[in-house]
């Protein structure tokens, strides 16, 4: 068995647990229904997925015997549909955040729970195909020697996925660019006015704009360098150059639930509750408002 493999599956079940208490959390939790607690839902299922999509690729290979390629098919596409649900979230939570902000007066009106309920769906549908496509044919079981560093995608197909992922990545980079410039504007206006109400947005604005950064920093240090390795790389290439890049990258789905558990007071003051059943009395009682991630 190899190393890489067992530490893949390691971080896969503890993606897994991870991301399971993030979702029973907002599941039990009836003040965490906003549309914006619902992306994050919809990243934790993401990854929860992901990380369970990582364990069964560890069963398929050294526990099922004998080997059948339907299962191996199975959890490859599990785990694409999974890390490609999981981008669409963040990409969807950027433009929540865009939102929120360029649409700060209406925002609550026009992004209702019904809208993002439908705008999640299909985008979940749209992930689900893409899981779909090993077991349609994008796969190089019949040849080996078309298959990429994703085995058992082949080459072509995953240049294909690994060029879909940084145009989404861009995509993502240009609304938080526009995020910016208009908290800059609204911190100039708020200096202007000096009143208590501004301030609170002004913080609330800020906090929101370094979650941001967190997520997408770190989104971009764990999975830019294994998408940019799958656009040049084949199986021929050593398999520890894969799996050096592989596992970072599967760290993200590690990463993420950290990041809105201890920063989003909201989530934090229900982890309390279910862990011990009180809130510190340092938690603010400030309202949440668009700007929280």
């Amino acid at each position: 068995v190899s190393p890489w493999d067992i530490a893949l599956c390691a971080t896969g079940t503890a993606v897994a647990g991870e991301n399971a208490l993030v979702l029973a959390v907002l599941f039990y939790t009836p003040s965490l229904r906003a549309p914006m607690f619902l992306l994050i839902g919809s990243l934790a299922l993401a990854d929860l997925l992901a990380g369970l999509g990582l364990v069964a690729n560890f069963a398929v290979r050294y526990l099922l015997r004998p080997p059948s390629e339907a299962a191996e098919l199975g959890a490859a596409g599990l785990l694409l549909a999974a890390f490609s649900a999981s981008v669409c979230s963040l990409l969807a939570i950027t433009v929540d955040r865009y939102l929120s902000l360029y649409n700060a007066l209406t925002y609550h009106s026009e992004r209702t729970l019904g809208f993002t309920c439908a705008m999640v769906l299909l985008m979940w549908l749209l992930c689900l195909g893409v899981g779909l496509l090993p077991l349609l044919g994008w796969n190089c079981l019949r040849d080996q020697s078309a298959c990429s560093i994703l085995r058992p995608v082949t080459k072509d197909n995953a240049a294909v996925l690994a060029v879909t992922f940084l145009l989404l990545f861009a995509l993502m980079m240009q609304l938080y660019l526009q995020i910016c410039k208009i908290a800059f504007r609204h911190a100039q206006q708020i200096a202007v006015q000096h009143q208590f109400i501004a301030t609170a947005q002004a913080t609330s604005t800020r906090k929101g704009l370094s979650t941001l950064s967190l997520i997408l920093g770190t989104f971009a240090l764990c999975w830019i360098p294994f998408a940019i390795y799958s656009l040049v790389a084949d199986s021929s290439y050593p398999a520890v150059y894969t799996y050096s890049l592989a596992l970072p990258a599967t760290c993200n789905s590690l990463i993420n639930p950290i990041i809105y558990a201890f920063r989003n007071p909201d989530i934090q003051k229900s982890l309390w509750l279910a862990c011990c059943g009180c809130i510190p009395s340092t938690f603010s009682s400030r309202p949440r408002t668009s700007s929280d991630v």
